[in-house]
């Protein structure tokens, strides 16, 4: 059984598919009552699933009339992207950061399934255990790889 946070994610998604743009308008308490759940809930999986990591840009306008702008980030350009990669990136990078930045590279079709799992296999604490500073070692390694998908 899928958890709520899951349904709510994948209803947010199946919104911006159906209206066929990149963007979409909700309101947080309406969403929450659809759901029979906290608005709370609702931030939850905004904050989590809804990532600049993965693709996505937030904003809110709070008060009566509030609402919530969910924006899905297109890149025309590989050059744009690799500098807010690499700015987003920095010089440390902790494997569940570096997973979550994967994975959104994967939800945006910039990479295949397959480079996200080799690139996965790469970054994990196993496969740098000799290093002393493991973080600046993934930084750097995940820029150097996602610079080579995209050129």
């Amino acid at each position: 059984m899928a958890r709520l946070s899951d349904i709510i994610e994948e209803f947010i998604k199946s919104m911006m598919e159906e209206g066929q743009g990149t963007e979409i308008q909700i309101q947080r308490n309406e969403l929450a009552n659809y759901f029979s759940c906290a608005p709370s809930q609702i931030n939850y999986v905004l904050t989590t699933r809804f990532t600049t990591d993965k693709g996505y840009i937030i904003e809110s306008r709070r008060g009566g009339g509030g609402y919530i702008v969910i924006r899905q980030v297109r890149y025309n350009n590989h050059k744009n992207l690799a500098e807010i990669i690499n700015e987003k990136i920095g010089d440390s990078l902790t494997y569940d950061n570096s997973v979550a930045l994967i994975e959104g590279l994967g939800q945006m079709e910039i990479i295949t399934e397959r480079e996200a799992n080799i690139m996965k296999a790469a970054l994990n604490d196993r496969s740098l255990n000799f290093s002393p500073n493991k973080n600046k070692l993934r930084a750097d390694l995940l820029k150097s790889m996602i610079m080579v998908v995209l050129n």
